[in-house]
């Protein structure tokens, strides 16, 4: 009976595992979908964004600026959901468009752990709406003579004049309103002082959790691109921690600059409200991450005058 009794516990641990990995491997996962495909010109579309994350890995999302005979008319708040290991963004966009023929919505890209590309969507874009043969004939009416009337003309010279007035007060309306250029000399701050003087602003303000750990990690990612040469603005957080590998930190401190890498996007993107002691923690990991950077700095230096 006990025997019994293992192997069904067995078995049932064995489904769930693969359950679990299962589901693992499906995320992360990108979808776009639209409400209809056919339109008539100047119509809308609802299209819906959607991407689905493991909990363990950073979030991102679509980045698009426009489409192709398409225009956006409306873009709502990306909303989040976090459903324990799954965390869902969702975003709704309302679209139409005034080019009547076969469109396709492109396939949109997401940089994950894996880059992902969700499938193309064709609208085809009517200037009229179907014929029906059911619906009565009407013949065309005749063109309709209409009478004229005789207007005086307005001399050209009328035109000249009004060009003319209008460039002169144009004319006047600039030299009233410009302002002398300030000629402002740019004063070069070294990369470690500056990261100091923005750390401690930044510690003095009181603002939101996003715009806090933006500027945050923003400092950081100024100071690696100044003293360190690593084009950090451009990439993502996962291109980013790549790159601090070359950095060859402390493990320990490496660690936990991924970990607050990771969490500045959790609260950028996923709307996730870190704890006072959060936000403490990760401002004295970026603290201490500028610190051992500029001692390698400054050993490499000696170095190499040496």
């Amino acid at each position: 009976m006990i025997r019994h009794n293992v192997h069904k516990v067995s078995l049932l641990i064995f489904t769930t595992a693969i359950f679990v990995f299962s589901y693992s491997q499906s995320l992360p996962s990108a979808r776009v979908t639209v409400d209809k495909n056919k339109i008539l010109l100047g119509e809308q579309i609802h299209m819906h964004l959607e991407a689905k994350f493991s909990a363990s890995e950073p979030i991102s999302f679509f980045d698009i600026d426009s489409i192709e005979h398409f225009e956006i008319l409306k873009r709502e708040k990306i909303d989040t959901q976090d459903n324990r290991n799954q965390i869902t963004l969702t975003q709704s966009m309302v679209l139409t468009s005034f080019d009547s023929g076969h469109w396709v919505i492109p396939s949109f890209k997401l940089i994950a752990n894996k880059t992902l590309f969700t499938d193309t969507i064709p609208v085809d874009v009517a200037f009229t709406s179907p014929f029906d043969p059911k619906q009565p004939y009407h013949d065309i009416k005749d063109v309709i003579d209409v009478s004229r009337t005789n207007k005086q003309q307005t001399p050209w010279w009328w035109y000249a004049v009004g060009g003319f007035i209008l460039l002169l007060i144009i004319v006047l309306i600039y030299l009233l309103t410009r302002k002398k250029k300030t000629v402002i000399k740019a004063v070069d701050i070294d990369p470690y002082d500056e990261a100091k003087i923005q750390l401690s602003k930044l510690q003095k303000e009181e603002v939101g959790s996003k715009l806090y750990y933006t500027r945050l990690v923003d400092i950081f990612r100024w100071y690696l691109q100044r003293r360190a040469n690593l084009v950090s603005f451009e990439k993502t957080t996962p291109d980013l921690i790549h790159q601090l590998k070359t950095l060859k930190l402390p493990e320990e401190l490496d660690t936990r600059l991924m970990q607050t890498l990771r969490l500045s996007d959790y609260v950028k993107f996923a709307k996730y409200e870190p704890a006072a002691q959060d936000k403490k923690d990760s401002f004295n990991v970026i603290g201490a991450a500028v610190e051992e950077i500029e001692k390698k700095f400054k050993q490499v230096k000696q170095e190499n005058a040496g």
